[in-house]
């Protein structure tokens, strides 16, 4: 009954860091429809941020809560200098994006260095029956949640949202309307850079800190929304506990790098039989 326990709750753990990591990629590539190659480095900004904190003597909560913000600050700067003036141009958004993921891990590996630095992991651990499980991968799920629940409210709930919404699907009637379209663009921008900021903050006790963090997510995460389909917010969590789940089974039967392939392999089956993703398979009413 422990073993099921501590499975069934490294399998939530798994699905949620997953979503929680996606999320902020779900927003730009699968609501904007712009492919940020430096997505991972906003993850690695924001482990970098934590990091800081602690070693100013702020901890780790004052790095978790400033990592939104920095990185959010981070986006803005990216989306006015660089990403405004390709809104459309895939290609051309691709090859900016990649080379700021390589300037800002050159400017990173340059300040901090190339090594791992540790980041304390905070609030300790509980017991059930002979296995211990840290209070902080609780807490991680819960941060998932929350930051879903957040995204899910902000776009369906608020008017900011829903002009958000408008603007990605027609920015001239939006425009009509007295609304700035690149305003707009900027918010989004910057709110899914916070999130991703989030979610190298929440990564960074768990993995370490390093300048290269983001290589070891990006991949997943583009699957993941993809997978995932039209319908973002949901589609994103379906497939995100649909891959996770897929990757934590065969890494508790054989090992992590197993699981991974699985994973890949398991996406690239769902992409040929769904095309247009998960939640492309709901709207087709089939």
């Amino acid at each position: 009954m422990d073993l099921a326990f501590v499975t069934a709750f490294g399998i939530v753990y798994a699905i949620a860091t997953l979503v929680l990591l996606a999320l902020g990629l779900a927003v730009i590539f699968g609501m904007m429809g712009v492919i940020n190659l430096a997505q991972g480095e906003f993850l690695m900004l924001g482990a970098y941020t934590v990091l800081l904190a602690t070693a100013h003597g702020l901890g780790v909560w004052a790095g978790i809560a400033l990592a939104p913000l920095a990185v959010g600050l981070v986006g803005v700067l990216v989306e006015r200098a660089i990403v405004r003036f390709l809104y459309g141009r895939m290609l051309d958004t691709m090859l900016a994006t990649w080379g700021l993921s390589l300037a800002l891990v050159g400017l990173v590996t340059l300040v901090f260095g190339p090594t791992t630095e540790g980041v304390a992991t905070p609030l300790g651990f509980f017991t059930v029956g002979r296995y211990s499980l840290p209070y902080y991968n609780v807490l991680v799920v819960g941060v998932a949640l929350a930051a879903l629940a957040l995204t899910y409210g902000l776009f369906n709930f608020t008017r900011a949202g829903l002009v958000a919404r408008a603007t990605m699907q027609n920015a001239g009637m939006v425009a009509g309307l007295g609304v700035n379209p690149a305003w707009v663009y900027m918010g989004t921008f910057a709110y899914g850079s916070a999130l991703a900021g989030l979610g190298g903050a929440m990564m960074a006790p768990l993995t370490g800190v390093v300048p290269t963090l983001g290589l070891a997510f990006i991949a997943k995460i583009f699957i993941t929304v993809i997978v995932g389909g039209p319908v973002i917010l949901l589609g994103t969590t379906t497939a995100g506990s649909v891959l996770g789940l897929v990757e934590s089974l065969v890494s508790y039967a054989s090992t992590p790098i197993y699981g991974q392939v699985a994973m890949l392999a398991f996406a690239i089956v769902l992409l040929r039989l769904l095309p247009q993703g998960i939640s492309g398979f709901w709207r087709r009413g089939v």
